[in-house]
């Protein structure tokens, strides 16, 4: 399908495929939290546990989050794009539908990405999105590696080919020291160097 289609199904509430950096994603539209609702009751998720909020760049992200200055600016712009989650301080409760058990801080990401899948971020501004898998399933790579079930509920959905496969690191900056929630896509190591030089 085109980028129109994804696009205009994610505006009108549906959910959709999407391709990021690293894996296929199911995408809710963040804004309205019946979606979101669809996207959980899809793959059997727990509404306790959180939901990445994914934006076209970090000045966007900030439209979206504007409590996000400061340290988690920093560590934003440091990191992002980039194939990592972020976990950061979230003291407005932004979108409480996506930070399940803990609305005091939100996952984000930027996805390093060119061509349709950036034109779809671009012209979304944002989506919210979990992985296209069947829960505790492999990451899918291809949209042929996503479970049928998950398929079936997307009213839309953009091929762009094989994708890396490995999911984002996933990095929690919300306490005193940061953690590494998953290692992933990219070496933690590498992101906790480079955000030790920016703070």
């Amino acid at each position: 399908m085109s980028v129109d289609a994804v696009v205009d199904a994610l505006r009108a509430g549906e959910l959709a495929l999407v391709p990021t950096d690293t894996v296929y994603g199911l995408a809710a539209n963040p804004d309205r939290e019946q979606s979101v609702e669809r996207l959980y009751a899809a793959k059997e998720r727990d509404p306790q546990q959180p939901t990445a909020l994914v934006a076209s760049d970090v000045e966007v992200l900030l439209e979206y989050v504007p409590e996000l200055r400061g340290d988690a600016g920093a560590i934003a712009r440091a990191l992002l794009p980039g194939p990592y989650t972020l976990v950061l301080p979230n003291p407005g409760h932004r979108y409480r539908w996506l930070t399940g058990s803990t609305p005091d801080a939100i996952g984000v990401r930027v996805p390093d990405v060119s061509g349709p899948a950036a034109e779809l971020l671009e012209r979304a501004g944002a989506y919210a999105a979990s992985s296209a898998n069947a829960r505790g399933g492999p990451d899918p790579c291809t949209l042929d590696e996503v479970p049928a079930e998950i398929r079936a509920v997307a009213a839309a959905e953009l091929d762009v080919g094989a994708l890396p496969g490995t999911p984002s690191t996933v990095l929690d900056f919300t306490g005193p020291e940061p953690r590494v929630l998953r290692e992933g896509a990219a070496p933690s190591d590498e992101a906790l160097r480079l955000v030790a030089q920016v703070l």
